[in-house]
């Protein structure tokens, strides 16, 4: 693939940058000719599972000494230039404007109110110490998980309690559709079944924020029997599972599969909201593993996708608008977003959308928002110049 330098966006406050380079030394070092400035204060960044891993994580360390640098491996990533695949995306955030502090949470099912407590607080002294604004009102969390960790709920209700009145929101690793190694990347080192917890304490303007096209139909399915630490779900309406949904989604039980779930999701209704829970695969005893923990006795609706691309245009530019000047959006898309994009043939439109935007993040493997987590949705932060 050619090599594409990101048209930086040049702000006191923020830059991106992106590599498409498939060898490792010369990604980091493209990213550091573009975020290498002396107010450089904290590097986020996404890549591609296709990475060496082992390798990439050392040369961020020595590359970037000094700085705080955290991240994920993606299901695609979203650069200065749209959506791209196989790259690594980052953005440099500037110590004048950003109090950046981060911490990674290992041992996930062990996590408690308790830790989530001494962290929170922990992170806001940290912050504070560098005299950028008050915690309150000026401050958001952004939360990166190992998407195949199955742990999301249980950490994210106790960071959300812990964090009282800051806004939050997140995404999951994914690994380009493998479902099989997801990572988090932390001070020098890639990990599994853990999380990373970053919060961002600015004298800029921000909005938090998250959303989905999906429309509900008149199906619905109760589950009638689940295994909620393994996010399987065995029987619906009293059903096998995979029969079931099948059924109500009109299509063959062979035919199940990524697209097919892309294209017709189920969601639980909370109020007056419906949030998205995706299938992630179909199981030999015809249950169905969910990329959202789903629970017995709860009831699912069958959703169908609205317009992708004036939904999305039009929750951005509310964000935008909410801003004096808008310099970035991180978003945290889901992948099963962009791969119904590809099966509409709206692929390069939804990316150039991205573009125009000015949206750098990756897309998911599912994505948090205020201690929930959901699929299938966008979440994430407009930022702009300081207020």
């Amino acid at each position: 693939m050619t090599n594409r330098l990101s048209e930086n966006i040049c702000q006191p406050e923020l830059r991106t940058a992106f590599s498409t380079e498939r060898d490792e030394q010369q990604a980091v070092d493209q990213l550091y000719q573009q975020l290498n400035w002396p107010g450089l204060h904290f590097v986020l960044f996404f890549c591609s599972a296709e990475y060496q891993l082992d390798i990439l994580a050392p040369m961020l360390q020595q590359r970037f000494q000094g700085v705080l640098v955290a991240g994920c491996t993606t299901a695609g990533e979203i650069t200065a230039m749209g959506y791209d695949q196989g790259s690594i995306s980052a953005m440099g955030f500037s110590g004048d404007a950003f109090a950046v502090s981060g911490q990674l949470i290992e041992q996930l099912d062990q996590f408690n109110f308790h830790d989530a407590q001494n962290l929170i607080e922990q992170l806001s002294e940290q912050c504070l110490m560098q005299q950028v604004a008050p915690i309150k009102d000026h401050s958001f969390a952004l939360t990166l998980f190992d998407g195949l960790s199955t742990q999301e709920e249980q950490v994210l209700v106790t960071i959300d309690s812990a964090l009282g009145s800051i806004p939050h929101f997140g995404g999951s690793a994914g690994d380009d559709i493998c479902l099989s190694n997801t990572h988090v990347y932390f001070d020098g080192a890639f990990y599994t079944d853990a999380a990373v917890i970053i919060l961002v304490n600015t004298c800029c303007e921000f909005q938090v924020f998250s959303g989905h096209h999906m429309e509900s139909r008149d199906s619905k399915l109760v589950v009638t029997e689940a295994d909620s630490e393994q996010r399987r779900v065995l029987e619906l309406n009293a059903e096998p599972a995979a029969i079931e949904y099948a059924r109500v989604a009109g299509v063959p039980l062979e035919q199940l599969n990524h697209e097919v779930f892309a294209l017709n999701p189920i969601a639980v209704r909370i109020g007056n909201e419906y949030f998205v829970r995706s299938i992630q695969s179909v199981n030999e005893d015809l249950s169905l593993t969910f990329y959202c923990a789903v629970e017995n006795g709860i009831v699912l609706t069958l959703m169908q996708p609205g317009e992708l691309m004036s939904t999305l245009d039009q929750q951005l530019s509310q964000q935008e608008q909410c801003l004096k000047e808008h310099l970035v959006t991180l978003g945290c898309d889901c992948f099963l977003r962009r791969l119904e994009a590809k099966i509409r043939g709206k692929l390069k439109p939804l990316s150039e959308l991205l573009r125009q935007h000015r949206v750098v993040g990756f897309n998911t493997y599912g994505e948090q928002i205020d201690g929930m987590h959901v699929n299938q949705t966008f979440t994430g932060v407009a930022i702009g110049r300081k207020a």
